[in-house]
């Protein structure tokens, strides 16, 4: 009897592995937030058969949030969220990230958002308030349908975190920069250097 149950146990223990539960530890939401990411901006999503790799949490552009979620096989998704907006206007000017550059931008609006398709990759966007959530993916990883769920779940991430301040967001001192002058860098090592 044992040798029967102990299968369909652990047959249990690695589906309920499989997708997300949209919490992030305490550790991921401080390294975002040491990041610069804005608190508001820090969101999950429900992809089944994804799982998020908390080590690829991180910034995008000035206060942005961004992530990658895994499946066992090695699909990858990635989700972005930053401030701003998108709009039919914008849809098909505005390049599929990872695609082929070149490749034209197919559009279709729905009720969640918009589906993009271009060079390789699709994605969907969604406009939440003040920013715009995208999830990203190869044509032939993630289906169409279950990045609309996911963008249409789409929730953003409470807590406080550590308390820790976020950094100042201040230029990066340079030595080699002229007080005088272009502000080109100087340069001048001297010979063999």
């Amino acid at each position: 009897m044992m040798r029967r149950v102990l299968p369909i146990l652990l047959g249990l223990a690695v589906l309920s592995g499989c997708g997300t539960e949209g919490t992030l530890s305490q550790a991921a939401l401080d390294q975002a937030r040491a990041q610069g990411v804005a608190p508001d901006l820090i969101y999950v999503v429900d992809l089944p058969g994804y799982e998020l790799a908390e080590q690829s949490i991180g910034g995008v552009g000035e206060e942005g949030f961004g992530a990658f979620y895994v499946s066992p096989e090695g699909g990858q998704v990635e989700l972005r969220i930053d401030r701003g907006t998108f709009s039919d206007a914008l849809c098909a000017d505005t390049p599929v990230k990872d695609a082929e550059p070149t490749a034209a931008v197919r559009c279709e609006r729905d009720e969640v958002g918009w589906y993009r398709v271009a060079g390789g990759r699709h994605e969907y966007t969604a406009v939440s308030g003040d920013h715009y959530i995208r999830l990203n993916s190869r044509v032939g990883g993630a289906d169409r349908a279950a990045l609309k769920a996911a963008v249409a779940g789409a929730r953003p991430v409470t807590g406080e975190g550590s308390g820790t301040p976020m950094p100042p967001r201040t230029p990066v001192e340079r030595g080699d920069l002229p007080t005088n002058g272009d502000g080109a860098p100087n340069n001048d090592v001297g010979a063999g250097g």
